[in-house]
């Protein structure tokens, strides 16, 4: 059931916002890009708009997740209306006013994506008090608390959450004796906490309405901690304004989002700009329901996604690239999520690391067979810094890599820098700046006050703008070889994690100053299958080591050889990682990104013995391609 490679492929009906650009000249060769649409009247508070939703579907779910079994597995829905999220964030906004929080002594969340999660937050949003969702990584998966030290010592809460004593090492070695911990079920040995249930037992008083109508459009709602490169994270300023600006400008390039109440299914960490300002605010703005998915596109736990999408049908899905080949494998073979998961969804959407073609033209292909049409995959570009929705793609012929126009009310300053095109920002979406540290806010913003993203871009055609700009990788992340050739990373990289599907999760390009191109790979899980002689308990080391898969990827190599043009895009040596990118050190987010600059800076060494001839197992193309 191979699907058609047409440009007359029938897709299920989406209206696109913005499909006209206007252009103007700058100089030293600056171009300036906007949409040919006014960013339209909004909500200047993201409480305004849940009190609405609350006031005219009070009965509507507004969040649900499944109930926790004592054995780890997940039951039923246990569901929140909107009206009884608003009473609850009352009760909570009351509790953490009389603590007196404000800016200065914020509230701290630690937990993952959970309904307590969600009521906590929403307390605070409602009477003007700062959240920050802090990574669950960095406090359960570290190893040395180094980031959430940083975390805690930036933003100084008055308060901090932890759901359970999976938390407790880590509150007991970065939260002081004096700061309130609240805890939605067990304590910690040793310490004095606080059960949610008492905050959720508090009345409200004539204080919350109060502090509410004292909110206004640059009230602070929320911090959000970049994923930190070379440097430790930065607390990203997010305001009332910026958020329902960003969620007006969504709704009007994606159009879909104000046809009817949006249902998500949704696993993307709220810690992440992703899941905890685009889709959580999704959800706020257009009166919707959310899921919450406690699966992950991970072997271990993606069994639990697909079992959600069989059972709940999402309006609009959103996921990242390898979460959607998960799906789009599974559903070859599975009848009931196809079925359920294709009966309603109008737009699939991806983040992160580009999809590579040959996923996309298998999600076309079993929709195709299952329903007769295609489901429009939606792309842009967007920061944490840009709350973050900022470009959009323009028409459903989009391929890997389209990003499109900007979303309306803002504008884009395109700058040639070292040979590439940054792409900059500006518009009432974009963060005045990180907190606590005025020389970081300075050095991202230029001479105009556009915010300098370090991506670049391309024109997809440059004879027609109106069909917009594509991906070109993070400037950041190019280097010169020894020649004085650069190499673009990004597109690169986005060939060798294709040539290497579904066996490669993400890869490092190398050769910084040397005569050639290196690339280390990361492996999936899914590598162990070319090796089936051995037995599953086998090392990855001698798993990679191994005949099957050297000569795998021995070929993989051979194939990106032929197709190189020169010395900046021929992958002259490539090496099987067996250590897993470090959150600890910053090679990987919690979306499972790799941090290229990261990996090149704590493993130096491996790379210098790599380039040198002196790490074992190093494959180069074969003599035909030398």
């Amino acid at each position: 059931m191979r699907a058609p490679r047409s440009a007359h492929a029938r897709y299920r009906p989406l209206r696109f916002g913005v499909t006209r650009a206007i252009l103007r000249e700058g100089a030293g060769g600056a171009r300036y890009v906007r949409a040919d649409a006014e960013l339209q009247p909004h909500a200047h508070r993201i409480t305004d708009r849940v009190v609405h939703w609350a006031e005219t579907h009070p009965d509507r779910i507004f969040m649900a997740r499944r109930r926790r079994n004592a054995d780890g597995s997940t039951g039923d829905w246990q569901t929140v209306t909107w009206r009884e999220a608003l009473e609850r964030a009352r009760s909570i906004g009351q509790a953490l006013l009389d603590r007196g929080l404000d800016a200065e002594r914020p509230l701290a969340i630690l937990g993952e994506n959970s309904l307590e999660h969600a009521l906590l937050a929403l307390g605070a949003l409602y009477v003007g008090i700062p959240h920050c969702p802090v990574s669950p990584a960095y406090s359960l998966v570290s190893q040395d608390f180094d980031k959430l030290r940083h975390a805690l010592a930036t933003l100084t809460p008055g308060l901090v959450f932890a759901p359970d004593a999976r938390y407790a090492r880590a509150v007991q070695a970065t939260v002081g004796a004096d700061i309130e911990v609240v805890m939605a079920e067990g304590g910690i040995e040793g310490r004095r906490t606080t059960p949610l249930a008492d905050l959720l037992a508090t009345a409200p008083t004539p204080a919350v309405e109060a502090a509410m109508q004292a909110t206004g459009p640059d009230t602070i709602t929320k911090f959000l901690f970049t994923s930190g490169s070379t440097k430790l994270p930065k607390a990203v300023i997010n305001t009332h304004a910026m958020w329902c600006a960003n969620q007006q400008q969504m709704r009007q390039s994606m159009p879909v989002l104000a046809e009817e109440p949006p249902v998500l299914v949704d696993w993307l960490p709220w810690n992440h700009t992703f899941g905890g300002n685009h889709n959580v605010g999704l959800v706020l703005y257009n009166g919707g329901t959310l899921y919450i998915d406690d699966g992950k596109p991970t072997p271990a736990l993606m069994h639990e996604t697909l079992r959600n999408l069989r059972e709940i049908a999402p309006t609009v899905y959103f996921n990242v690239p390898t979460g959607f080949e998960a799906i789009a494998h599974a559903m070859k073979a599975d009848a009931v999520l196809r079925r359920n998961l294709l009966s309603r969804v109008r737009m699939f959407f991806y983040s992160g690391a580009a999809l590579a073609q040959p996923i996309w033209d298998l999600l076309h292909e079993v929709q195709e067979a299952e329903i007769g049409e295609r489901i429009v995959m939606g792309t842009g570009l967007g920061m944490t810094e840009s709350s973050p929705f900022a470009v959009f793609i323009t028409n459903p012929d989009v391929k890997s890599g389209y990003i499109g126009l900007p979303t309306p009310g803002m504008e884009l300053k395109l700058v040639p820098v070292e040979g590439k095109t940054e792409i900059r920002y500006k518009g009432p979406n974009v963060t005045p700046g990180y907190w606590r540290n005025p020389e970081a806010t300075r050095e991202c913003f230029d001479e105009e006050g556009f915010f300098c993203t370090g991506d670049a871009v391309l024109w997809i055609d440059e004879s027609n703008p109106h069909l917009g700009l594509k991906f070109d990788g993070r400037i950041a992340e190019d280097f010169k070889l020894a020649t004085g050739t650069f190499v673009s990373v990004g597109p690169l990289r986005a060939r060798i994690i294709t040539a290497g599907a579904p066996y490669v999760q993400d890869a490092v390009v190398t050769g910084l100053n040397r005569n050639e191109v290196g690339a280390l790979l990361f492996p999936r899980p899914e590598i162990r299958k070319l090796a089936p002689h051995l037995p599953p308990e086998t090392p990855l080391k001698e798993v990679l080591e191994s005949a099957a898969v050297q000569g795998r990827f021995q070929d993989v190599l051979d194939e990106l050889a032929k197709g190189a043009t020169g010395s900046a895009n021929r992958v002259a040596r490539l090496h099987l990682m067996h250590e897993p990118p470090s959150i600890d050190k910053g090679e990987v987010t919690d979306k499972g990104s790799i941090n290229q600059r990261a990996v090149l800076k704590h493993r130096d060494a491996l790379v210098q013995a790599f380039h040198d001839d002196r790490l074992p197992f190093t494959l180069k193309p074969g003599k035909e391609h030398a």
